[in-house]
């Protein structure tokens, strides 16, 4: 699923009208004024993600709303709405934000040359670093105890993170020289859903009793090698 870390991202300068840096009490004091740069947008946006994630991961996605949000970051409202629809738009963002960081350089699933076993092998690796993530596990464990008070949380998280990776997993186990090694009576959309489950192990452990520490890169690759094994002895002819 995945989310942003909050520590990840360092907060940046907030949006500064003209009328905005000649007050000593605005932030924006002293800075000049005028048109933001492209590379100022996105130091602005990415800003406002930090300050988003902190606080649905501190408070809880029901008890954060917009302005608590846009008055932490430093923006309007209307900003919100405007660049991301609402707050879910914004949670939307915050997940595919730190999704994007394991998988963006990953070559396309649908043109990968490698075999099987090594697109498997790197996808494994980076989706457990992504789900070992304590601001991951915490997003996780908010969702599942806000999900039938606050539908919209509980869809907005399925539809930015474990959907993705099981449409682009969908996406390699449908091309032809792949399918043609797996067991025909299995079903596509369980593929997916087995080689993550077998990545996961006992997911309901993690979420009621999160490790102390994160797992070193070498305890996820053993992990990684032990559930893709499972994983290809069930589902290979």
């Amino acid at each position: 699923m995945k989310i942003t870390d909050p520590h990840d991202i360092a907060p940046e300068a907030p949006d500064c009208p003209d009328e905005a840096v000649t007050d000593p009490a605005s932030p924006c004091y002293g800075k000049t004024a005028g048109r933001p740069r492209a590379a100022d947008k996105e130091a602005r946006q990415l800003a406002l993600l930090h300050t988003a994630a902190q606080l649905f991961l501190e408070k809880g996605y029901s008890k954060v709303s917009l302005e608590m949000i846009a008055r932490e970051a430093h923006v309007a409202v209307r900003t919100i709405y405007v660049k991301f629809g609402g707050k879910a738009g914004l949670l939307s963002a915050v997940i595919s934000k730190g999704r994007a960081r394991f998988f963006a350089d990953m070559t396309s699933m649908e043109t990968d040359p490698r075999p099987l076993e090594e697109i498997l092998s790197d996808f494994s690796l980076r989706f457990l670093e992504l789900v070992s993530l304590p601001s991951f596990v915490s997003l996780h464990r908010m969702v599942v105890a806000e999900a039938t008070s606050t539908p919209e949380l509980a869809d907005t998280f399925y539809q930015a993170g474990p959907r993705q990776s099981r449409e682009q997993l969908t996406r390699l186990f449908v091309r032809p020289e792949i399918r043609a090694r797996l067991r025909p009576e299995l079903p596509l959309e369980l593929l997916a859903v087995h080689l993550t489950n077998c990545l996961l192990g006992d997911h309901m452990a993690r979420l009621l009793f999160p490790e102390a520490r994160q797992p070193t890169t070498e305890e996820l690759r053993q992990q990684a090698a032990m559930g893709l094994d499972l994983f290809l002895r069930s589902v290979l002819r």
